[in-house]
């Protein structure tokens, strides 16, 4: 019986420090993306925070080793490593997606990230957003998003479309055309609205986009007052 508790203990032990390790080498390795995340969430209270509970943290790490497998041609693996990481964080990314530096998905449940996409740098995805494909083609099927992109909550951005550098995508727009570089998107289907060049998702304000609908609409009213006074 001594004998059964010390080797439980030892295996115990193993398992701990086994645990150890894979955070000190999530640390080391995704260091970026976990002062990246610190940047983007108010939430986040710290380094230790992030590595630990963040779930679309977790969901990058496990895309990494899939995309590893995948690249190998070891694809039942990666999708089994892909699977698992679904299972625990509720994300779901295709090991073939390729995604670039500083990725951040906050809260994350729900989102889904297609076989063909691809992810640049420095992009915000929060929880429900979905880069899928359109039809039953091969080849190229899913978004291309470039550097510096916020996508909103429950935006669905579908079909071998690009998404240009430092873009805003609304929450709940769904995209199915390609959308040019500093631009605001919102609505169904997208409609597209360009903020003088700059860049709009400096301090992440969901509630002051720009709907070119309604613009149109405001300047028509102005229009008639002015003619009515007249």
């Amino acid at each position: 019986m001594t004998l059964y508790l010390i080797f439980l203990l030892k295996l115990l032990l193993i398992l701990l420090g086994l645990i150890v390790l894979k955070f000190i080498l999530i640390a080391l390795f995704f260091y970026g993306e976990i002062r990246c995340a610190q940047k983007k969430d108010p939430a986040a209270t710290g380094f230790v925070e992030v590595l630990l509970l963040y779930p679309g943290l977790h969901a990058i790490v496990a895309h990494r080793v899939a995309h590893f497998f995948y690249a190998m041609g070891l694809f039942f693996f990666a999708r089994l490593i892909s699977q698992a990481g679904r299972a625990m964080t509720g994300i779901e990314i295709h090991p073939g997606a390729k995604i670039g530096k500083c990725l951040f998905i906050d809260h994350g449940m729900g989102v889904v990230i297609g076989e063909t996409a691809v992810i640049g740098d420095n992009v915000l995805l929060y929880q429900g957003v979905t880069l899928g494909g359109t039809g039953l083609q091969k080849g190229k099927r899913h978004p291309t998003i470039g550097n510096n992109v916020v996508v909103g909550g429950g935006a669905k951005i579908l079909g071998n479309i690009t998404v240009g550098d430092n873009s805003y995508i609304g929450a709940n727009a769904v995209v199915i055309k390609d959308v040019p570089p500093n631009s605001t998107v919102i609505g169904v289907p997208g409609r597209i609205t360009k903020q003088d060049g700059k860049k709009i998702d400096v301090i992440l304000d969901h509630i002051h986009t720009l709907d070119p609908i309604m613009q149109s609409i405001e300047a028509l009213q102005k229009r008639i007052e002015h003619l009515e006074k007249k």
